[in-house]
């Protein structure tokens, strides 16, 4: 979490504090796994580092789950991992065990907090200090396996936004505990707590969930920071806040485009922080901000609310910025508790889920020739469960297969994509499918046939310019094909306006006259704009750091020929565009 600035200082010289109240049963060191979270779940933070009873403010302020801040190593360099870096406050019993028991003997349940601010920024955050992906691993299962928890917090910002090193041992360590738990039937969840704009994750963020995704680490919540926005704007918090988790759902559907609406919500949490933030009284949010996120959030089907932290749930420094025990404004103590703790519901055991995607996205073959690529499969809730793969779309002269299958949830198949010599050349989505118990998910694949083939032309040609070329399109000096950024594949293209001139690349198909159609692609960059022209008309444009999906419906005249286009407005930046296709 990003720390109220006074707390800095607090924590940079942080002392041992007394022992945690309550004795810990024996054998706590090997606690059982706790029943699930709920599907819906308010959770503030406890700031562990001041003495306070965890056990004591939950029945005060009737919060039945706590966020635990924070873990780290006591100092760089070490995979050893305590309580606020603590060496007297270590992973065991003695620490915490007697509260975290209560709770739960109460029916909640906490979640501990890994990172933080000082830990971020002074390099003891556990991913961060130790270099071995096995001890990091080792350092996650020893919460799971002392205090009996289901879901690990994983609070990433300032220098741990940078360390790549880190962000990479940090999501090969998640994916090695999420196999343990799978092997040893516990469930174990984690979440990403990353700071935010008001439209959603900057680039840093995202790349750290770019990351999870490539290490094949589940990622089960991603939970924002919404505030300290530091923009020099004056903001109504809840508001803010609901239009960031709305920006974030739209980038998880580009990180997870096998996933629902429903199920990319269900990955959503909020953060608030009571009152007067660091910033000052522009981010002033109100017990009324809280209720309105709550009740938005409950529509929406978020995982979870929190705020940063319960021992400011009081009105008692009004007027007071970033304080560490109040709130700044006007206020009943645990009024924000009150406000946010109906949000809590839903079942603790998850329903059993999976996710679909291939890789790469999109391929070409020559009419007689084949392609391969990879489809996995993941398991997002529950238990792992038997999917049967299918693949469906394939034109005339083209064979598709996925083998094996069934497959169990967690596994991969590979998708062959054979031409015979009659195969008409263009591009041809081609949809996969994995039926499970619990319902169906798909994923897309673009296949470009090349060459000329049997059948001639009809349809968009090298639309995920994989041939490595810009033929047969027709594009302006300094128009390319590059390696990176992809959204697919290995290639995609760069169209490169200038202060004098746009950027653009043209190609002109013949489709089935008087017919509907849809031109769809994925485009970055700023006022990207993606469109046909010539015998029909359309176009849309995005402009964003990140990949995004464009449509483009449009009905052809008498002869069926149109353009389509990619466009770029001047001295905008580099425009990018990939898997581009017709259906």
């Amino acid at each position: 979490m990003r720390h109220p600035r006074p707390l800095r200082a607090l924590l940079s010289g942080l002392v041992a504090v007394a022992a945690s109240v309550g004795a810990v049963a024996t054998g706590a060191g090997a606690a059982q796994a706790a029943t699930p979270l709920p599907v819906h779940v308010f959770a503030p933070y406890f700031e562990a580092y001041n003495g306070d009873s965890p056990a004591t403010l939950s029945t005060q302020s009737g919060a039945t789950y706590l966020t635990m801040a924070f873990v780290q190593a006591a100092t760089k360099g070490s995979c050893t991992p305590y309580w606020n870096g603590d060496t007297g406050k270590p992973i065991a019993g003695s620490s915490f065990g007697g509260d975290i028991a209560a709770i739960q003997a109460r029916g909640g349940d906490v979640v501990p907090s890994f990172g933080g601010y000082a830990a971020d920024n002074g390099g003891t955050e556990i991913a961060d200090s130790c270099t071995d992906v096995n001890s990091i691993a080792a350092a996650y299962e020893s919460l799971v396996t002392t205090y009996g928890i289901t879901r690990i917090d994983l609070d990433t910002e300032d220098n741990s936004l940078t360390d790549s090193a880190g962000i990479d041992r940090r999501n090969k360590a998640i994916a090695q505990v999420e196999s343990w738990a799978a092997s040893s039937g516990r469930t174990v969840q984690f979440s990403y707590t990353l700071p935010t704009t008001t439209s959603g994750l900057a680039s840093s963020g995202l790349a750290v969930l770019q990351n999870a995704v490539k290490n094949k680490a589940r990622v089960d919540v991603v939970n924002i920071m919404t505030f300290d926005y530091y923009d020099g704007a004056n903001h109504e918090m809840g508001t803010d806040a609901e239009n960031a988790a709305t920006g974030l759902e739209g980038q998880l559907a580009s990180l997870y485009p096998g996933r629902s609406a429903a199920q990319l919500w269900s990955m959503v949490g909020i953060t608030l922080m009571p009152g007067i933030d660091d910033y000052g009284a522009a981010e002033t949010t109100t017990v009324a901000d809280a209720s309105n996120v709550e009740s938005w959030a409950t529509g929406r089907g978020l995982a979870s609310l929190s705020f940063w932290a319960m021992q400011r749930d009081n009105g008692g420094c009004v007027g007071t910025a970033g304080s560490d025990t109040c709130s700044g404004i006007a206020q009943g103590t645990w009024d924000f508790s009150h406000a946010l703790e109906p949000f809590t519901s839903g079942s603790g055991t998850p329903a059993n889920d999976f996710s679909l995607s291939v890789a790469p996205g999109s391929g070409s073959v020559a009419p007689g020739g084949s392609t391969t690529a990879t489809v996995s499969t993941a398991v997002t809730s529950g238990t792992a469960q038997s999917v049967s793969l299918t693949a469906s779309g394939a034109p005339s002269g083209v064979t598709v297969g996925v083998s094996p299958t069934p497959v169990t949830a967690g596994g991969s198949a590979t998708l062959t994509l054979t031409a015979s010599s009659s195969a008409a050349a263009g591009t041809y989505p081609i949809t996969l499918t994995g039926s499970a118990a619990s319902g169906s998910h798909t994923a897309s694949y673009s296949l470009t046939v090349t060459g000329s083939g049997g059948g001639g032309g009809g349809s968009l040609v090298n639309g995920g310019f994989e041939t490595g070329g810009l033929n047969p399109w027709s594009c302006r000096p300094g128009d390319a094909v590059v390696s990176s950024p992809v959204h697919s594949g290995s290639h995609a293209l760069q169209v490169t306006p200038t202060d004098s001139q746009t950027g653009e690349c043209d190609q002109t198909v013949t489709l089935a006259p008087n017919h509907s159609y849809t031109l769809s692609g994925w485009v970055q960059g700023n006022y990207a704009y993606l469109g046909v022209s010539g015998g029909a008309g359309g176009s849309t444009w995005a402009s964003g750091s990140g990949w995004t999906r464009l449509t483009v419906p449009f009905t052809t005249g008498a002869n069926g020929t149109v353009t389509v286009y990619v466009h770029g407005w001047y001295a905008q930046g580099n425009v990018y565009a990939d898997d581009l296709s017709v259906s």
